[in-house]
């Protein structure tokens, strides 16, 4: 079995942390590159920043936070939020960004994950996915659920698996999947939906949303086949810690990186 990834996500905004965190001996709670530095040596794998307000006046700030982080963080990092264009990427792989994450840009254009692709490399291209069950409507989206856009809020018509199966062809290194169902619930991965996606992607799948127990990260690597588990609050928090959930996911038969 491949070895299973535990991912910490950072909302970044003004280059600063925005989910407070409670952590003793921080100076700073707000500074993302302590969090970093505390969460790599906890033993994440790797982390994902994303910048929730990505306008033109805070890209300068977020490609002088990635320069901070890769200047001490000895693990690989994603950066997400409002990624569009080539040289968006350039900026931040420049900076020391090992992979971008792009969402609402790749639906409108699907073409620009080949763009990222070729230039860039598959390895580095993450392409984030939020996927909502279902309703009545036109939107439907399929048992699976449908693509969502700006943050989970706006539906398109584009089924999950299929949306999933075409970024893979298009080029795309790994898929971030955000279930909008289960997000910041605590009640569990959504299960189903990741399983199908594992199943049918060749490539990488990142569970995302609604982590809140040890338990849960069993579950989403085995009955959601995930590759990797990410989660923010319990993590911030200090609900759950990263030793003692890498050590209870080993004892679980599941191969970690301790």
């Amino acid at each position: 079995m491949l070895t299973k990834r535990i991912i910490p996500c950072l909302d970044i905004k003004d280059g600063r942390t925005v989910k407070g965190t409670n952590f003793v001996d921080l100076r700073d709670a707000g500074d993302p590159v302590e969090l970093a530095q505390r969460y790599a040596a906890e033993g994440a794998d790797e982390l994902v920043f994303l910048d929730i307000t990505a306008t033109v006046d805070n890209r300068k700030t977020l490609v002088e936070l990635v320069r901070r982080v890769a200047a001490v963080l000895d693990i690989p990092f994603t950066v997400g939020g409002g990624i569009g264009s080539v040289a968006d990427v350039s900026a931040l792989l420049q900076a020391g960004a090992d992979k971008v994450s792009v969402n609402s840009a790749a639906v409108r254009n699907p073409g620009l994950v080949d763009e990222l692709a070729n230039e860039f490399g598959s390895q580095c291209i993450v392409v984030a996915i939020d996927t909502k069950k279902p309703h009545p409507g036109p939107l439907g989206g399929g048992w699976e659920g449908a693509v969502h856009t700006h943050g989970g809020r706006k539906p398109t018509d584009i089924q999950t698996i299929a949306w999933a199966k075409e970024v893979e062809s298009r080029g795309a290194g790994e898929i971030l999947l955000t279930s909008m169902d289960a997000d910041g619930t605590k009640a569990g991965f959504a299960l189903e939906v990741t399983r199908i996606v594992s199943e049918n992607a060749g490539i990488p799948v990142i569970a995302s949303g609604g982590a809140g127990t040890m338990e849960h990260f069993k579950d989403v690597f085995t009955a959601g086949k995930a590759d990797a588990a990410l989660a923010a609050s319990i993590f911030h928090f200090q609900e759950i810690e990263i030793p003692a959930l890498k050590h209870y996911l080993r004892n679980a038969g599941i191969s970690m990186r301790i």
